[in-house]
């Protein structure tokens, strides 16, 4: 498998075996759903976690006319009896609701009318069949071209399948929640909520067409919201063990895609960045990360690790998160920063309108689309959570610190006592400014080593600056005999501040370490960068900081 490319962006199966891609085989999961299968079988895991690829193999095993071969070497291909049985034996269904999106109801149902067009469309040869009478021909012109009811679309390709063959139908639906986070975010959640119900019921209950269904998506949504017409579905989640190895990539796996292609002293930053997601039993490594690495080694092995999955994801759950927590809740979110676990409950079940309704459904969220993972079920019935590895925990600190930086420069009160403060040479106010807006932040996220912190508070104090206009603000500058932290001349009133940054380990020591920034200005001619500058006036300005609080000493 050593020249194999590595599958970006390919979530076909067919695609995949045909045309030399790598394959982590996880075929398995046919023999196990079979073993356990209901009516309606419902996988959730977070985006990215290969739940369309699996989707694509079992449409690629069951549907009648299939290439074979495609599972040549596979695990399934050694349950000969199951082969025969079932690999290539059914009329099989298969839609994505992933782009039946759109800011108006009217736009989001357009766009299930061509899933549902294209899915009529894959059988052509049902216009002349012999076992199909001229009604059901008329039925099916008007699924290809999207007329009639669409509420039981489903259920009538099902049926006319069944005549033609004489076997039952599987009915595969991916990404099923996508319209409805849609629906939700452009306020037309109870149309589609009644219209995917709708199209559910008639599909997926009572259908004596149906010989099973799979559905995958990300959010368990509650069965009173668009299950209410359906028995109980079987259920694949996250906290579950059946099923729990096949989305996702066990270390196993990753030690042998390493293998297979030359990169195995790479899996210490793999595993540190991607793994650590807690499946069932297993512990699981994010796909779409592992691949998108392993495909940029083999085209530069100095490439760093970096973050694949944010650019797929609604990261701005965090930033709602850190919106509407209380004090409470933000020394928890600093916790899970510092990689401390919380215990907290889960909510199996939500709707879309749910998510934010309460801190808890928020900690739901996070857990039900990857952002935190469970270590072990407590007896009280909660789990302790915790940020899964270095990529998710990078999410994290960017989307806090946006979060806080937008928090402090929309607060234009205090904004004007902040730059009053400084202008004046005001120590006490300006001290009081900052210990109020760290009062507001979230605990202990300022690194983990101390030039980490420092680099916290650096960045903070120059987000503070940066709106102010008719300011040249440098950072890090070569000054005198070294780099000052924060340099800043006012173009109007040629006034110049030099800003020194430090951290304490103990609030005890907040004095001694603002006055070793002023001490270190003095003593490292940080001044002369103005020197050509010819400032009206220039004020120095220590700061020591430690997790909340603060010191401000000026000269």
């Amino acid at each position: 498998m050593a020249n194999m490319r590595m599958p970006v962006g390919v979530d076909q199966f067919d695609k995949i075996r045909q045309q030399n891609f790598y394959y982590v085989d996880k075929t398995g999961m046919i023999k196990e759903l079979l073993e356990n299968w209901g009516d309606v079988n419902l996988f959730t895991r977070p985006r990215r976690f290969g739940k369309s690829l699996n989707m694509s193999m079992l449409r690629s095993f069951f549907e009648i006319g299939t290439d074979k071969s495609l599972f040549d070497g596979l695990s399934i291909s050694k349950e000969t009896e199951l082969c025969e049985k079932y690999m290539g034996q059914f009329p099989v269904i298969s839609i994505t609701l992933k782009q039946v999106t759109g800011n108006t109801y009217s736009t989001a149902e357009k766009n299930l009318w061509k899933e549902i067009r294209k899915a009529a469309r894959a059988f052509p040869f049902l216009l002349k069949s012999d076992k199909l009478d001229d009604q059901d021909k008329e039925d099916l012109k008007n699924l290809r071209n999207g007329t009639g009811l669409i509420d039981d679309s489903l259920a009538v390709l099902s049926d006319l399948l069944y005549k033609h063959y004489g076997k039952k139908v599987i009915i595969l639906i991916d990404e099923y929640d996508a319209p409805l986070q849609r629906a939700y975010q452009k306020n037309y959640y109870d149309a589609m909520v009644d219209l995917i119900r709708q199209i559910f019921g008639y599909a997926l209950k009572s259908n004596g067409s149906l010989y099973f269904s799979v559905l995958s998506g990300v959010m368990r949504i509650s069965k009173e919201s668009i299950f209410s017409d359906l028995n109980n579905p079987k259920l694949y989640t996250m906290l579950d063990d059946q099923c729990d190895e096949w989305f996702g990539f066990t270390d196993n796996e990753v030690h042998k895609i390493l293998d297979d292609n030359g990169l195995n002293e790479y899996h210490e930053t793999i595993k540190n960045w991607y793994d650590g997601y807690q499946m069932g039993q297993n512990n699981i490594y994010c796909p779409w990360d592992v691949i998108n690495y392993c495909d940029q080694l083999l085209n530069n092995l100095d490439k760093e690790p970096r973050n694949y999955w944010a650019n797929v994801s609604e990261n701005g759950i965090i930033r709602t998160f850190a919106e509407i927590a209380d004090s409470i809740t933000r020394d928890e979110i600093g916790s899970l920063i510092e990689s401390k676990p919380v215990n907290k409950k889960l909510a199996q079940e939500l709707t879309y309108r749910d998510m934010t309704s309460s801190i808890d459904n928020v900690w739901s969220v996070l857990f039900t689309t990857g952002y935190l993972t469970q270590r072990k079920r407590n007896d009280d019935g909660t789990y302790e959570l915790c940020i899964p590895n270095c990529e998710v925990h990078d999410i994290f600190r960017t989307q806090i610190e946006q979060w806080f930086q937008e928090k402090i420069r929309d607060d234009t009160d205090g904004m004007k006592v902040f730059y009053a403060a400084l202008d004046s040479g005001d120590a006490e106010s300006l001290e009081d400014c900052l210990n109020y807006y760290l009062g507001a932040s979230v605990s202990y996220m300022d690194g983990d080593t101390l030039d980490d912190k420092e680099k916290f508070y650096h960045g903070l104090l120059l987000g503070m600056l940066l709106p102010r206009k008719d300011w040249e603000l440098k950072s890090n500058r070569e000054a005198g005999k070294g780099r000052s932290d924060i340099a800043a001349f006012q173009l109007r009133t040629k006034d110049a501040f030099i800003i020194e940054i430090k951290y304490s380990k103990a609030e005890t020591d907040l004095p001694a370490d603002a006055q070793k920034a002023i001490d270190q200005i003095n003593e490292m001619q940080y001044d002369q960068y103005f020197h050509m500058r010819n400032p009206r006036m220039l004020r120095h300005f220590g700061i020591a900081f430690c997790k909340k609080l603060c010191k401000v000493i000026t000269e």
